[in-house]
C-alpha cells in the first residue's frame, strides 16, 4: 500500500541515537553507527522521531510500504516489558542486593576538593557522535555507568586526560560494537581503556570494546580494569 512513512538520510545521520530512543514502536535501531528503519510495519507515520533529530536526517515520504501492524508492535512491547521484569525480579545475578559497611574512617579529608575530569559532552555511548574533534588524538575511556559510583577516585584515576564515554549494555539493551567500531576506526584514537563492573552483564561492554578493536583493523594499546561492587580494583 502507498502510505506516509519516515525516510532516514544516512549521509546526514550522525549516529546520536536520539531517534531510536524517541521511536515508541521500536521501528528504528542503530546499525553500524547509523539510524535504520528496521521495521517498516512498526512505523506509524506520526513522526515522533523527527523533532529529536539534530541534523534533519529524518523526513516523511509517501511510498509503497507494509501496513502499520499495531498488533505486532504491542506484542513486541509486551515481550520487552516481560524481559525487563525478569531482570528486575532477579533474572540477572548482577542485580543481587548487597549492603556494605562504611566506617567513619573512610570519609574523605576536609582538604580534598574533587575536580571534574569530564572533558566533553555528550558522554553516553548511545548519544555521542561517531566523529568529533575531541576524538582526535584521544585516549579513549569506555566505562560502565556504575563504575563512577562504585569507585571513589574514578575522575582522577581513570578519566583524567581521557575522552570518557559511558554505557550500560543491560539497561540500553543494545550491542555497542558497531558504534565503538566506528569511533575507533574513523578517529585518531591513541589508546583504549575499558572500566567495567565485576557483574556478568558488564561483560557485554567489554566484549563490544574488544570486538570493536578487532573490527577497526587498528593495533592500539588497550586494557580492561574491573571494579568490584564494593569499590575495589580487582586484579
Amino acid at each position: 500500500m502507498i502510505r506516509k512513512i519516515i525516510h532516514i538520510d544516512e549521509e546526514k545521520c550522525n549516529g546520536c541515537g536520539l531517534c531510536a530512543s524517541a521511536c515508541h514502536e521500536g521501528a528504528i535501531e542503530m546499525v553500524d553507527g547509523k539510524a535504520k528503519l528496521v521495521r517498516e510495519d512498526f512505523c506509524d507515520g506520526f513522526g515522533d522521531c523527527l523533532p529529536n533529530c539534530p541534523t534533519g536526517a529524518i523526513t516523511f515520504e509517501e511510498r509503497e510500504a507494509p501496513e502499520y501492524d499495531e498488533a505486532a508492535v504491542k506484542a513486541s512491547k509486551a515481550e520487552k516489558a516481560a524481559q525487563a521484569h525478569h531482570h528486575r525480579e532477579g533474572g540477572c545475578p548482577g542485580s543481587n542486593v548487597r549492603q556494605f559497611e562504611r566506617g567513619e574512617g573512610e570519609s574523605a579529608p576536609q582538604s580534598f576538593r574533587p575536580v571534574s575530569r569530564l572533558g566533553q559532552w555528550p558522554c553516553q555511548i548511545k548519544l555521542v557522535p561517531t566523529q568529533a574533534p575531541f576524538f582526535d588524538g584521544a585516549k579513549l575511556l569506555i566505562a560502565a555507568d556504575c563504575t563512577a559510583y562504585a569507585y571513589a577516585k574514578m575522575h582522577e584515576d581513570f578519566m583524567r586526560g581521557k575522552v570518557t564515554i559511558i554505557g550500560c549494555p543491560k539497561l540500553d539493551a543494545v550491542d555497542y560494537t558497531d558504534k565503538l567500531t566506528a569511533i575507533i576506526r574513523d578517529n585518531d584514537i591513541k589508546s583504549v581503556t575499558v572500566v567495567r563492573m565485576e557483574v556478568p552483564c558488564c561483560g557485554g561492554l567489554q566484549r563490544a570494546a574488544e570486538n570493536a578493536l578487532k573490527n577497526s583493523g587498528k593495533f592500539i594499546p588497550w586494557q580492561v580494569v574491573t571494579i568490584s561492587v564494593d569499590g575495589r580494583i580487582l586484579d
